[in-house]
């Protein structure tokens, strides 16, 4: 397999330095998530540029704030997005996908089995994993509020060090609306990254870290 040139253009365009080895394993997922698109619908991201300016951009966010051998848990993770290319780019973190639609599940479980990776795909919701299983961090891109991740992560923290989510532009609003809810009493929230989203340098977009205020020994305070 060689690099499709659009996809080097794509990645020039924006910045975007990998080892060959690992963007020719992001560039078959991409074709395979294309392939499996046409029977069910995956993504609106359907071309290079989408690719990187958008779908990479996000994971390469969240890469460079996860720690080696952290157990990182991809919740809702629909096409694999932001799951997957964490696992190509990182391989010293281990990865799962959780995806309760069950035909997404599969063609994931397909998807992971082509490339070969190490990825456990779960066919189950986050809350119903959490119950038996420990992860590091749970990363969420594109699922949820702030307000409802609150809500759904509050019984599970025992199993959990913290929540890394992909946010817009309207992260601030959502965080006051949490706030407003009450449901970030007892926890601590950092924006621990923000980058642009497009030309429009008002449009922004943020990581957010969210965690138990006062938790101790744990690795992210």
């Amino acid at each position: 397999m060689t690099l499709d040139p659009e996809f080097s253009a794509a990645l020039e365009a924006h910045s975007v330095e990998l080892a060959e080895p690992i963007a020719l394993k992001l560039q078959q997922y991409a074709q395979l998530m294309w392939d499996w698109n046409a029977k069910l619908n995956l993504t609106r991201h359907t071309t290079w540029e989408l690719f990187v300016g958008r779908d990479l951009r996000d994971c390469l966010q969240l890469a460079n704030l996860i720690e080696a051998g952290e157990e990182v848990l991809d919740l809702g993770s629909g096409n694999g997005i932001p799951g997957i290319p964490l696992a190509l780019m990182r391989p010293d973190i281990e990865v799962g996908l959780a995806e309760s639609v069950t035909k997404r599940a599969k063609v994931l479980s397909e998807i992971v089995a082509d490339l070969g990776i190490p990825v456990a795909v779960y066919g189950a919701r986050g809350e119903d994993l959490l119950e038996d299983f420990r992860f590091t961090t749970v990363v969420a891109r594109a699922v949820g509020s702030i307000a409802k991740f609150c809500r759904w992560i509050e019984p599970h923290w025992t199993n959990v060090d913290r929540l890394l989510l992909v946010k817009g532009p309207k992260w601030v609003e959502e965080r006051g609306d949490a706030r407003h809810q009450g449901v970030l009493a007892g926890l601590e929230l950092r924006r621990v990254a923000s980058y642009p989203l497009g030309d429009d340098a008002d449009s922004e977009g943020a990581v957010l870290q969210i965690w138990p205020s006062g938790r101790t020994g744990g690795r992210f305070q």
